[in-house]
């Protein structure tokens, strides 16, 4: 049931809403709301940002608009106040402040979530959460019943250790650790980005620096909570001696995976966009992070690999210090074909293939007397291997064939001589 008080201050509240300022309030409140769309519209400029944490989808789809839209109508109430000396109420913006201050919550939390974990389901869960917390403490705060349950909350506290802890106190804990987590996370994302743009061959180097940001921001954001929540700090060296005695028992695969992780991104003998074969299966690293390795293969499944594998197996990789992969194939020739002018034609129509690189120049060679014909194998070098082997090796197959139909040159086929052994002739008894 809700106190006198609080009854009281939304009978004044009520009351004020019905004086002939109000209108005026209002009109001022639109004035803030238009002159923030204006200013959004023109920094964000004529086309949506639907990656942006501040823009958003729309002028309005964003953090900005609300921010400057609380900006303007906390200055313009203060203004109002400092003008009528507070004889005059000013009810709508008490109203309208704590709604936009509720609306920039909700827009940063889902904002920041979204573009963290685009694809979480959990997320769009605390999203809607965060939502309805921030209109229930809206209707509360409005209604003045807010204050009154804050002081009940804070008569209910037990002692910790050393430490008296409220319910109060966990709760704005639990508020503060979600802003600051969603700040650490929408820092760690400008950062990320910022360090990933424009990158070209230090890719692995600057993926490393932005996980060890995030990890960096979220462990300040940690602290700050339980600060918040009024925790002592000395009681995280027990837990951290119990998390060291978990690892090295029960999580070590898992630690063995992250360091190396980090591993392989500070010393760069694996890099995201080499062409790398791990038990049996050949593909692109697309992704490391701290705990695996994505490898897409050229048909377009995918592997995920854990770190501690890429360092304890062999690894085969096709790009570490060359790109450039030899491929090779094999054709059979007649007896008796002049190879001393067929070798040459050969040679220059494999270099006429597109993806055959001129140097190294591809070459034909005699490797072999095979009891059909002569055995000519003929390698040749790419340095695209992420586009595909199969498909060069048969253009330049079918390059061979046409070679070979234009000089009259025939591929022998199998042969057998069969000899017929006449059976004795029988005299008749």
């Amino acid at each position: 049931m809700a106190s006198p008080w609080a009854a009281q201050d939304l009978g004044q509240l009520l009351n004020a809403l019905q004086s002939s300022t109000v209108l005026v309030e209002l009109a001022l409140v639109a004035a803030c709301l238009g002159l923030a769309w204006a200013i959004v519209r023109l920094w964000r400029g004529p086309l949506p940002q639907p990656g942006s944490v501040w823009f958003g989808e729309g002028v309005v789809g964003g953090v900005l608009f609300p921010v400057l839209a609380l900006l303007l109508a906390m200055a313009v109430r203060w203004g109002l106040h400092s003008l009528a000396q507070g004889v005059v109420p000013v009810a709508a913006f008490n109203v309208a402040v704590p709604v936009l201050l509720s609306l920039v919550v909700i827009r940063l939390v889902a904002r920041v979530l979204h573009r963290a974990f685009p694809t979480s389901g959990f997320m769009r869960v605390v999203e809607r959460s965060v939502s309805w917390l921030a209109w229930v403490g809206v209707a509360l705060w409005v209604t003045g019943v807010l204050p009154l349950l804050l002081h009940e909350l804070d008569a209910i506290s037990w002692k910790l250790g050393s430490t008296q802890i409220t319910v109060r106190n966990l709760l704005e804990g639990l508020v503060t650790a979600v802003l600051v987590m969603v700040v650490a996370l929408w820092v760690s994302a400008a950062l990320e980005r910022k360090l990933l743009e424009g990158a070209s061959d230090n890719v692995s180097i600057r993926k490393m620096a932005a996980l060890f940001l995030r990890a960096l921001l979220l462990f300040v954001g940690v602290v700050v909570a339980l600060s918040a929540a009024g925790v002592d700090l000395t009681a995280l060296g027990v837990l951290g001696g119990a998390v060291g005695v978990g690892i090295g028992l029960g999580l070590q695969k898992l630690a063995a995976n992250y360091v190396s992780g980090f591993v392989i991104l500070a010393e760069r003998s694996m890099r995201i966009g080499d062409l790398v074969r791990v038990d049996n299966f050949e593909g692109r690293i697309t992704d490391i992070s701290t705990r695996y390795t994505v490898i897409r293969a050229l048909n377009g499944r995918e592997s995920i690999v854990p770190n501690e594998m890429m360092i304890t197996q062999r690894v085969e990789n096709s790009s570490l210090a060359d790109p450039r992969v030899l491929i090779s194939t094999t054709v059979q020739v007649e007896y008796g074909t002049d190879l001393e002018a067929l070798i040459p034609r050969l040679a220059q129509a494999v270099a006429a293939v597109p993806r055959v690189l001129a140097e190294p120049a591809p070459g034909v060679q005699l490797s072999a007397f095979a009891p059909d014909g002569l055995e000519l194998t003929i390698p040749f070098w790419m340095d695209d291997p992420e586009n595909g082997q199969s498909n060069l090796r048969s253009a330049v197959n079918l390059a061979i064939l046409r070679t070979l139909n234009e000089g009259g040159v025939g591929i022998p086929f199998p042969q057998r001589v069969v000899h017929h052994i006449p059976s004795p002739t029988v005299a008749p008894p």
